[in-house]
């Protein structure tokens, strides 16, 4: 039986919530000294890798419902990164964390397309200068009412909008500490 679709409160080995508290039993509720479940640790990780193949296809749908066929979702990510501003391609591959020969793909996927402009920077002729087109700003307006209308879905009371807060501060602050594990190498297990 795959454990894709469980719940964490259904999964086997979890344990149940107490009536009054909602924490689970036997746990000490988020208290000083509580220790760290490292399965927590690995099951968040793993949860991160399928959000994002999730994400990737809530967004195939609202581009299919756009009746937008030329693209995919990682493109019209990139439409979603570059938004109003005007991005070199550096830039825009710092924001995606995509590695050069996926964002030199994508980009000319969207050139082409006729979603974006690239033209050389006036200064530096070498690097290029990415800008939406008409027919990007009116794919971003879509994909922007699309996660505006999840946003809504998700977040409905001031405990949820907490709720959020807390997870995005706790998955950036995991971003950072992968980000200077290998950055500085620190990887030291000992």
């Amino acid at each position: 039986m795959s454990n894709l679709n469980w719940d964490d409160d259904t999964a086997p080995g979890s344990e149940p919530e107490t009536a009054d508290t909602g924490v689970a039993a036997g746990s000490s509720g988020g208290k000083a000294g509580e220790e760290l479940d490292l399965a927590d640790f690995h099951g968040m990780a793993r949860l991160i890798e399928r959000m994002h193949r999730r994400y990737l296809d809530v967004v195939r749908v609202g581009l299919s419902k756009q009746g937008i066929e030329d693209i995919g979702p990682v493109q019209a990510l990139m439409v979603m990164l570059i938004g109003e501003d005007e991005l070199s391609v550096r830039d825009l591959m710092e924001r995606g964390y995509y590695l050069g020969s996926n964002a030199s793909y994508s980009l000319k996927i969207l050139v082409d397309a006729g979603y974006i402009n690239r033209a050389a920077n006036q200064r530096d002729r070498r690097t290029a200068r990415l800008q939406l087109t008409d027919k990007g700003r009116e794919l971003w307006d879509g994909l922007r009412r699309m996660e505006q209308a999840q946003a809504e879905a998700l977040v409905r009371n001031d405990t949820e909008v907490r709720d959020l807060k807390a997870a995005y501060r706790t998955l950036r602050r995991l971003d950072r500490l992968w980000g200077d594990m290998v950055r500085y190498s620190c990887l030291d297990y000992d």
